[in-house]
This record gives structure tokens, C-alpha cells and sequence, in this order.
């Protein structure tokens, strides 16, 4: 699935700004000081804004950066999907453009963990630390049922209908999961995620991540660097409009199983487990545990 839709995009975003890199320019907003910077990677359907409040806690202690992929928020149009390598390598160019030094602490949201992972494979000493936001692993596929698979997953995932039918709804919830927001920015981000190019990019993205999977068992590990994933086990109301309540059960303990093995894999990995809240919903709800563990992280790295 190619998504070539030239959808336009607002040119002058609330706040930030944009960088040209390989003729596309690329929305980044980087706000505090010092390092190692933090580079927080969307997942599919979000942008950099949404994490505005993840950002201005974790600007107190490091620079904090969020961005758009090309394709998607308020960066120009890319054909979508794309593979990790290429997201990786436009990632690292608009840093090093912006000159924001490496080694960076990655934190990854959702299908973010495929970007994550990709950049970690193609440039591991830039890599301070990875935080993971209940985000894409490789492995999912050995964790979970066959109808919670990558592929089937990409098959459940609402259509243009549906999507366009639960636009007033998503609008409603984006207003609430932002209320704290400054007014430029919730507007704008609510604006977005009603949008021709919401719906678009994301259903793109989405359809590509059985495709990632494959492509980053073929690449190397993630490095032994300082990691903690964060795992939200409450109920997503998307994932629960989508598929019965023993799958999901299922897919929770899988997921579970999986990242505890991810954070066993590295020297100094832990998990954390939040219980009372969901996938797309953690991140603007737990913001103090999402920012305490991108801390740690940092604090951990800086003493590797």
C-alpha cells in the first residue's frame, strides 16, 4: 500500500520549525538544554505534538525533541509506508542538520519502536538509552496469538469508513486528552487528528508492519544500552471496538512476556507496568511515569 496523496499541511505550525533534509522539509520542535538529548519517535496515526506534555517535563532536564516523519504531522508529503532504515537515516540527518549531538536517548510510542530499532541497528553509537512506550518489537509475533499477529492486526485495523464515521468522536477525545495543553497547540493537534492526511498516514503506516518486522530480524539486536519499557496493561478503547475480550486478554499477557524479555536482554533493562491505562491513552494520561522513566534513563546512560 503507497499512500502518494499531496494532502496539504498547515505551513506554519504553533510552535517549532521546519529543516530541509533530502529535499523534504521535516517539522521538529526542540525545547531545553544539555544531553543527552531525547528524541521522542510517534507512533503510527500520532506526531511529535501529541508528546508536547511528555516534552516540556522532560525539557527540564535535557534537551527534548519531537518531530514528523516525512508523510505525516507537519512535514511535507513522502510515499508511505516506509521502510525503518529509511526513517532512521531522514532521523539522523535532521538532527545533525538541527546540530543536536549524539548519542541520544530514543523514546519510541507504538509502531515508533520500529523506527527505534531501525536507527539503533544502522547507528548504535548514537545511542544512549531507549525507552520504550509500549512500542513495536520484531518479536510480537512469538508472544501473541495468530489473530493478534502483525499481519492480522494490519487486517483489524479500521477502514476509511470507519474512521471517517468516528471523526467527531476522535475529535471529542483528542480535545479531553489535551485539555492541558496551551490552546495553539491542542488546536492544532485536534485539527490534525481529524485530517485527510490522519487517516491516510496512518492506515499507510499501519499496513506495514508485518514488512518492518521482517526487515529488522535481519539487522542486528537492540545495543546493550540503558532501557526501560513501559507496559500499559488497561483496556485501549480502539483495540476493544476491534477484537474480543479473550484476545485482548491474550495479547496483554503476551505483551507482558515480551517486553520483560526485551528488558532482560539488555544489562540494564526494566519494565514497568501500568495497570490502569491504555495503549494510545498513556501517554498524555501517565505523563509523570512516561517522564520519570525517560530520566532514568538519561541518569543511567550519563553514569554508562
Amino acid at each position: 500500500m503507497t499512500n502518494e496523496s499531496t494532502t496539504p499541511t498547515p505551513l506554519h505550525p504553533p510552535i517549532g520549525g521546519f529543516q530541509e533534509v533530502d529535499g523534504r522539509r521535516l517539522y521538529l520542535h526542540r525545547q531545553g538544554g544539555g544531553g543527552p538529548a531525547v528524541v521522542l519517535l510517534p507512533g503510527a496515526s500520532a506526531i511529535g505534538l501529541d508528546y508536547f506534555g511528555v516534552q516540556q517535563g522532560v525539557s527540564e532536564f535535557t534537551t527534548a525533541v519531537v518531530y514528523d516523519r516525512g508523510g505525516t504531522g507537519f512535514s511535507d508529503d513522502a510515499p508511505l509506508p516506509r521502510t525503518a532504515a529509511e526513517v532512521a537515516t531522514e532521523l539522523r540527518e535532521l538532527l545533525r542538520a538541527q546540530g543536536v549531538p549524539g548519542p541520544y536517548v530514543l523514546v519510541a510510542h507504538s509502531l515508533g519502536g520500529a523506527y527505534a530499532h531501525g536507527f539503533a541497528q544502522l547507528y548504535p553509537q548514537d545511542v544512549a538509552g531507549l525507552v520504550w512506550l509500549d512500542a513495536f518489537h520484531r518479536d510480537w509475533d512469538d508472544y501473541v496469538p495468530a489473530e493478534g499477529s502483525l499481519a492480522a492486526s494490519a487486517r483489524l485495523s479500521p477502514t476509511e469508513a470507519q474512521l471517517r464515521q468516528a471523526l467527531p468522536a476522535i475529535r471529542q477525545m483528542a480535545a479531553e486528552l489535551l485539555v492541558d495543553y496551551p490552546a495553539d497547540v491542542r488546536d492544532a493537534v485536534v485539527e490534525y487528528h481529524v485530517s485527510e492526511r490522519w487517516i491516510h498516514a496512518g492506515m499507510a503506516e499501519r499496513a506495514s508492519m508485518a514488512d518492518l518486522a521482517v526487515e529488522l530480524r535481519a539487522g542486528a539486536d537492540l545495543p546493550d544500552v540503558p532501557l526501560i519499557a513501559l507496559t500499559p496493561l488497561g483496556i485501549d478503547p480502539g483495540q476493544q471496538a476491534l477484537m474480543s475480550e479473550e484476545l485482548l486478554q491474550a495479547m496483554h499477557d503476551g505483551k507482558a512476556r515480551l517486553y520483560a524479555a526485551m528488558a532482560d536482554s539488555v544489562s540494564n533493562g526494566e519494565q514497568r507496568i501500568l495497570t490502569d491505562t491504555g495503549h494510545s491513552q498513556f501517554v498524555f494520561e501517565r505523563v509523570d511515569d512516561v517522564v520519570q522513566a525517560i530520566r532514568d534513563v538519561v541518569d543511567r546512560a550519563g553514569r554508562a
